[in-house]
């Protein structure tokens, strides 16, 4: 069972930055870590993703260049690093997680794939 908690949500200016946090408890190694979000009134979409095991990342288009994921062992803790943020940027952001696959397959853009959620922090970019 892992549980997963986020934080660093906020309001900002465009152009500006924030750092989300993803704490996790249990046997994260061998995971794969997803951030996704999901603007008011569309659908849940897929932000960047981290393996666990080795620290490959992948981000999706709309963010590559301005967002970072990474993680910190000791910590057992995932960030996003979010930069240049737009208003386009507003959304309830998610972490999520599951098992990598068998061949160590790290990116999961489904929502659908994931076993687990944190509650969810609020970004606001204010234009």
């Amino acid at each position: 069972q892992v549980q997963l908690v986020e934080s660093g949500g906020g309001t900002v200016q465009a152009g500006g930055s924030l750092r989300l946090s993803c704490e996790a408890s249990g046997p994260t190694f061998m995971y794969a870590m997803g951030w996704f979000r999901q603007p008011p009134g569309k659908e849940r979409e897929f932000v960047a993703a981290i393996s666990w095991s080795d620290s490959r990342t992948y981000d999706a288009d709309s963010v590559r260049g301005r967002f970072a994921i990474s993680k910190h062992n000791a910590k057992n803790t995932v960030y996003l690093q979010m930069n240049s943020l737009k208003p386009e940027d507003t959304a309830v952001y998610y972490c999520s997680a599951r098992p990598q696959g068998s061949s160590g397959s790290y990116y999961y853009p489904s929502s659908r794939a994931y076993d687990y959620w944190g509650q969810g922090t609020q970004v606001t970019v204010s234009s």
